[in-house]
């Protein structure tokens, strides 16, 4: 079943990653806002909320794993997903990926994530949204 569009931030520390995955991750519908780096990772957050973001394996090992706790910080509610990390001992981690994971394993892990702003289209449709 599709489920709707997701809004995620999705931050990386290589700009080209960066653009290629967010591509990736907009052609599987949803809307991705783009952060290179930490610092822009954080600004976005201090301004804009997501239903999820997406720390991907460019950032540095520090910044994946302090960076969920500002995402939390900003917002209880918005899921974490952290590629390339072994999140499943972080408290604010709610899914990690293995260490070269594609990315269509990651987008199969965000759709059978449960996150508060995906809604089965059906149950919108029939809920009259």
């Amino acid at each position: 079943m599709a489920k709707s569009k997701l809004r995620i931030l999705y931050g990386e520390g290589d700009g080209e990653v960066l653009a290629a995955q967010a591509a990736a991750m907009e052609k599987a519908g949803h809307i991705v806002r783009a952060a290179e780096g930490r610092k822009a990772v954080v600004e976005v957050l201090k301004t804009t909320s997501f239903d999820l973001v997406v720390l991907g394996a460019t950032l540095t090992r520090n910044d994946r794993h302090h960076l969920p706790y500002m995402v939390k910080k900003a917002n209880s509610e918005t899921s974490v997903l952290v590629m390339h990390a072994d999140g499943s001992r972080h408290p604010y981690v709610d899914v990690c990926t293995d260490t070269g994971a594609s990315l269509e394993s990651v987008l199969n892990r965000i759709e059978s994530m449960s996150i508060a702003g995906m809604v089965p289209k059906a149950a919108a449709a029939a809920a009259g949204r």
